[in-house]
């Protein structure tokens, strides 16, 4: 077990023994690098780009998420064009995310266990082929909701394996000490993804309809595919393959236990994800009823890069900007900032302000993410990462649907704002329980 780390200026002494647990698997030479061997890094995000390995895997994940989120927007547009149902919208998003909650452990005993860029390349593969069967579905004028439905569940239980996975790379492609530069920079290209992606998105939705923007995104993941195929990384490194299955898959749950840090992260994103975020999911609807905006515009592709701008500029501050300030306080300021942009988000009406307003909220919403998850990562060693961050792809990813379905029925009843504004009242609480400081362990 990891000793609770000493106060916030002594932080990065504490750390190094931990980067030095890493080592072993950090400077595998099987990874490639262009860095020193003996450079521990600065966290910072030019440094980590420095790494040919970073750069190539980076770049093909960066094309892929670019499709992602071209297919993401378009499904929550296509379901309420199809039904002008927000409960709809609610169930597309609960089959896209919910399967985190059910898979993501294990896929995080996979990804400690196997050869995770093999693991990689076979659900990237996995996933263009059901993005290929989306678009076949979506080419008859009446599509068959449920089987819509299916498929992108069968999406969510691909994405569930594959994030942990990734995750758990970070550190083998940045080198060690760079975590949280690499963590700022996956974030930012996950976000800058969702301004490009959305943007082209919603113009070939409003112009082409579905289909070709799902074709689209199956041929992205070569990419990342290719990216993968052409560099080598080291195979899980499991260290308790001798114990039951069972007891593995619940080392994530242990270890979240055991170390405040990581628990209080994983139960603040819970709450966060269940509880302020329904807004993403039920985007269009926020759209069409309190901002005048059709989800099948131009307009609302432009929206949804406005937010995703905000986001990638959010995650990209952490590791450059706010490099040197400690994590766990700009979790507390950033939830703060949120709660009063989203608040403020509630309660437009008119387009042109909301534009700005939620390039706002993105921008703290993703700065409080990243934040959060590098302390958590700074917690753990390499052979815990792929279960334990399971449990941040089921805190992040898997409560966001449930909020949703329990979002929709309730917009249909009220309004959105009776949802949205209530989600920012309670970002202010949690700004209060996000007390991420080491605690003295019990003698």
């Amino acid at each position: 077990m990891f000793m609770d780390p000493p106060p916030f200026g002594k932080q990065r002494e504490y750390l190094d023994p931990l980067v030095k647990l890493e080592s072993g698997m950090t400077h595998s030479p099987a990874v490639e690098s262009s860095a020193p061997p003996n450079d521990m890094g600065d966290g910072k995000a030019l440094t980590v780009l420095r790494q040919k390995t970073f750069r190539r895997v980076y770049t093909g994940a960066f094309c892929s998420n670019i499709g992602t989120w071209m297919q993401n927007v378009v499904l929550g547009a296509l379901a309420y064009d199809l039904t002008n149902s927000s409960t709809f919208v609610g169930i597309i998003l609960f089959a896209q995310l919910g399967p985190m909650l059910f898979f993501s452990m294990i896929g995080g005993l996979l990804a400690d266990s196997f050869d995770r860029r093999h693991l990689l390349i076979t659900i990237s593969a996995t996933q263009a082929a059901l993005a290929l069967a989306l678009a076949l579905v979506a080419t008859d004028e009446s599509p068959n909701k449920w089987a819509i439905v299916g498929i992108v569940f069968l999406i969510g239980m691909g994405q569930s394996v594959f994030g942990p996975a990734y995750s758990a790379v970070l550190p083998d492609l940045a080198g060690p000490g760079n975590l949280a530069g690499a963590i700022s920079l996956n974030l930012t290209q996950m976000n800058g993804s969702r301004v490009i992606g959305p943007a082209i998105g919603g113009l070939l939705f409003a112009r082409y309809d579905a289909p070709p923007v799902f074709v689209i995104n199956a041929l992205t993941y070569l990419f990342v595919i290719v990216a993968l195929l052409s560099i080598r990384l080291p195979a899980g490194q499991s260290d308790d393959h001798h114990e039951p299955p069972l007891r593995r898959l619940a080392r994530g749950v242990r270890i979240a236990r055991e170390r405040h840090a990581v628990g209080r992260s994983l139960s603040l994103m819970i709450a966060f994800s269940f509880l302020c975020l329904p807004f993403i999911g039920q985007m269009p609807v926020l759209a069409d009823r309190n901002l005048g905006i059709a989800a099948k515009s131009t307009e609302y592709g432009i929206l949804y890069a406005c937010f995703g701008l905000g986001a990638m500029l959010g995650a990209l501050s952490i590791g450059t900007v706010f490099s040197h300030l400690a994590k766990e306080m700009l979790v507390r300021n950033g939830l703060v900032a949120f709660a009063v942009a989203l608040a403020v988000f509630s309660w437009l009406r008119m387009p042109l302000p909301a534009y700005v307003v939620i390039a706002v909220v993105g921008f703290f919403y993703f700065g409080i993410v990243t934040a959060l998850s590098t302390v958590l990562q700074t917690h753990l060693a390499g052979n815990e990462r792929g279960r334990v961050m399971a449990l941040w792809m089921m805190a992040f990813g898997g409560t966001v649907p449930i909020g949703n379905l329990v979002a929709g029925p309730l917009i249909d009843a009220t309004s959105v704002t009776t949802i949205v504004f209530p989600g920012a009242v309670i970002a202010l609480g949690l700004a209060w329980y996000a007390d991420l400081r080491p605690r003295p362990r019990p003698t």
